[in-house]
């Protein structure tokens, strides 16, 4: 494109992208190949006039382009001219002469020339973005809004120093250098990979120039977050201090650096950067904890999760259901037992009652640690509160209560299953028979055998073994009962 874009339209569009005039025009890289970005067949909703000029820019010929969009009798309004530019991004040059052919309809929208100027910009097409700036600048369509997107595109295409030079021209087009442009420009760089370094060479040259503020840090912050620097976060830290001081409306700032500091294992210096932020009245969000606890359950660190659930409850915040389970996992994975029923008793008075999943990593810690009394008095506050044990703690907790003595327990959780059709039954139902043959209780262990082929449970080969070993010790009669059982069990499997 030879020259600026004026009257609200692009002047010789065919020369602005098409590859036949290449002194005008730049290639569009294979990360911008069609289908790249969305386009009317990916959007689930598309106006009807949207539509119709959708399939116009990707079917016809790029010279047929305006008489066609002509001979649809279609006059865009302001809407369908951003919807249709929204979904052509994959079809730069079609999306131009669109563009133009609009223009000459109807004067377009601000929005419209910055979803122009986005559209050339992420395909690489900068000759002619500058252009529309240029006739944006003559139409006062120019904003803040226009050089985000300039930053972005130029940091996508790893142009940096041409993402900064834009920057330093902006009050050439009457857009003022302020620290919301800083920022945006910051943003742009530390949104690619392992860039946060550029975006300190520029925070260096104008943090002087124009005071950063609390978002500005966090944006670095982010980046050396992503990045995984401890030693560059908290330099930047340091300095946001010094500059911003402390202040809760830097939340954002304060979770990213606590965070980067706890995923690299810095757990310690975190927890003294907490106590500091308390002090002064900056506890960071909920998001923080959250991630934090993540990671310490993660690295299965009950203690620093404790100091850290600490000073999170001391700091008056909230923990969720999600929260509490976490926590409660992790203590019981410990076999801390009396932290675990600490943390359920307290559950209710922060808002967050506890489910099936909280009940059931206590129970499954009290079998685990043999806590015969507990585990008995916990299943039927289980049951009680309407969250029943899982088939799989009903097992071990079956064979649990007969490794300690106390059948009678086991039996009561034999028979809420069978009462209430928790399934599957077969791992409790051989836990049961193993602990009666531990016993031999023969009569009892013969009747509940036949309950359970009556049921079609499962009763395993290794089972059937210790079955005959009893059986076969009380002689003829044993003998007798196990073969009954056997045959049983075989028709049954044979069915």
């Amino acid at each position: 494109m030879a020259g600026n874009l004026r009257n609200s339209r692009l002047r010789n569009p065919p020369d602005i992208i098409s590859s036949e005039n290449p002194k005008h025009s730049s290639p569009i890289p294979k990360s911008h190949e069609p289908n790249q970005f969305p386009s009317h067949l990916d959007a689930p909703e598309v106006s009807s006039s949207a539509r119709t000029i959708c399939n116009v820019l990707t079917r016809v010929s790029p010279n047929n382009i305006e008489s066609t969009l002509s001979s649809t009798g279609i006059e865009p309004s302001a809407n369908t001219v951003q919807e249709v530019l929204k979904l052509s991004y994959n079809y730069p040059s079609s999306a131009v002469k669109f563009f133009r052919w609009a223009g000459q309809l109807k004067k377009h929208t601000a929005h419209a020339w910055n979803l122009m100027v986005d559209l050339l910009g992420k395909n690489q097409l900068f000759e002619p973005m500058w252009d529309a700036i240029r006739s944006m600048n003559q139409e006062g369509a120019l904003s803040m809004s226009t050089f985000v997107s300039v930053f972005e595109s130029y940091c996508m295409a790893s142009r940096f120093n041409e993402a900064v030079m834009s920057f330093d021209v902006m009050d050439r087009y009457g857009i003022q250098q302020d620290v919301v442009a800083v920022n945006s420009l910051l943003s742009a760089m530390c949104r690619e990979d392992n860039q946060t370094s550029k975006a300190m060479e520029f925070f260096e040259k104008i943090k002087e120039e124009i005071p950063p503020d609390g978002d500005t840090f966090c944006i670095l912050l982010e980046g050396w977050e992503k990045e995984g620097n401890l030693a560059k976060a908290k330099t930047v830290f340091d300095e946001m201090i010094v500059r911003v001081g402390w202040s809760p409306t830097n939340m954002s700032a304060y979770d990213t650096f606590l965070t980067t500091l706890v995923r690299g294992l810095q757990i310690d210096e975190a927890m003294k950067f907490l106590k500091v932020m308390k002090e002064h009245d900056c506890l960071p969000s909920l998001k923080f904890f959250t991630d934090a606890l993540d990671i310490l359950t993660k690295q299965n660190d009950a203690a620093r999760a404790i100091l850290l659930w600490n000073i999170m409850v001391d700091g008056g915040l909230l923990p969720t259901l999600i929260m509490y389970n976490a926590m409660i996992g992790l203590v019981c994975s410990n076999n801390e037992i009396g932290h675990a029923y600490q943390l359920l008793d307290e559950m209710v008075f922060y808002g967050a009652f506890p489910d099936s999943l909280t009940y059931n990593m206590i129970f499954e810690c009290l079998v685990k640690n043999k806590k015969v009394r507990q585990a008995e008095r916990f299943f039927t506050e289980m049951i009680k509160n309407e969250c029943p044990p899982t088939h799989s703690n009903c097992a071990a907790a079956i064979t649990m209560f007969f490794n300690c003595d106390d059948p009678e327990a086991a039996n009561e959780i034999w028979s809420y299953m069978v009462d209430n059709h928790v399934k599957p039954l077969d791992d409790s139902a051989n836990a049961l028979l193993l602990g009666l043959c531990s016993l031999d209780r023969l009569s009892e262990l013969k009747g509940s055998a036949e309950d359970m082929l009556e049921r079609k449970v499962n009763i395993y080969e290794s089972t059937m073994r210790r079955l005959q070993d009893a059986f076969y010790k009380e002689g003829r009669s044993g003998r007798d009962r196990y073969d009954h059982l056997y045959k049983r069990r075989r028709a049954r499997i044979l069915v």
